[in-house]
């Protein structure tokens, strides 16, 4: 998937993005979805229909996730001049996915975002296809989790632990993520093989 794309994204007049389907993986804070989504592109790289988003995030780059940093000002105007085909804010960030992904909905392809339940329903008026896969786990696993990550301490921890949105539908998939990386990681791919 290329990282460069140019023109504005969007439902142009309306018309919603597609025939390729969105799917996002979404759940809590620390329920693993970067973990799945890794293992995932890994299992599935010989699939040339299926392509793995990198979100642009307003945070510097860590070794926790495969993301284009951003900073606020570059963020702001690349929504308002129409780049990112779906934009959300969450936890203090804001997050987006580019415009290259609307590029390969156009062409057919299967592409798999990390995503937020609270931009499902905008995700839903822009995309023609949106399937949705629901990582969780236990409150004490999500904030073991957090913690390990080193961004968030305590309070902060469970702070970001009670905002999490409900999902305003059924996911597609559910998968509670608490065994080994590999088993979950395999129920993504085999889920995402089928699509």
């Amino acid at each position: 998937m290329s990282e460069a794309g140019a023109g504005v994204c969007g439902n142009r007049g309306g018309e919603r993005l597609g025939p390729g389907p969105l799917v996002l993986v979404v759940g809590p804070s620390g329920a693993g979805k970067d973990t799945l989504i890794a293992y995932a592109r890994a299992r599935l790289a010989d699939r040339a229909d299926i392509c793995f988003a990198r979100r642009r995030i307003t945070r510097p780059a860590d070794a926790t996730e495969n993301h284009i940093a951003v900073n606020e000002a570059d963020f702001a105007r690349d929504v308002a001049e129409g780049r990112f085909p779906l934009h959300w804010q969450a936890n203090g960030l804001s997050y987006a996915l580019g415009p290259e992904i609307a590029e390969e909905i156009a062409g057919g392809r299967i592409v798999v975002a990390n995503g937020s339940r609270a931009a499902l329903d905008e995700a839903r008026a822009r995309f023609a296809r949106v399937v949705v896969v629901h990582v969780t786990a236990p409150p004490e696993v999500l904030a073991a989790r957090l913690a390990a990550r080193g961004r968030e301490q305590g309070e902060a921890v469970l702070r970001r632990l009670a905002r999490e949105p409900a999902l305003s539908t059924p996911p597609d998939l559910r998968i509670l993520n608490v065994d080994a990386a590999d088993a979950a990681g395999e129920r993504l791919a085999a889920f995402l093989s089928g699509l």
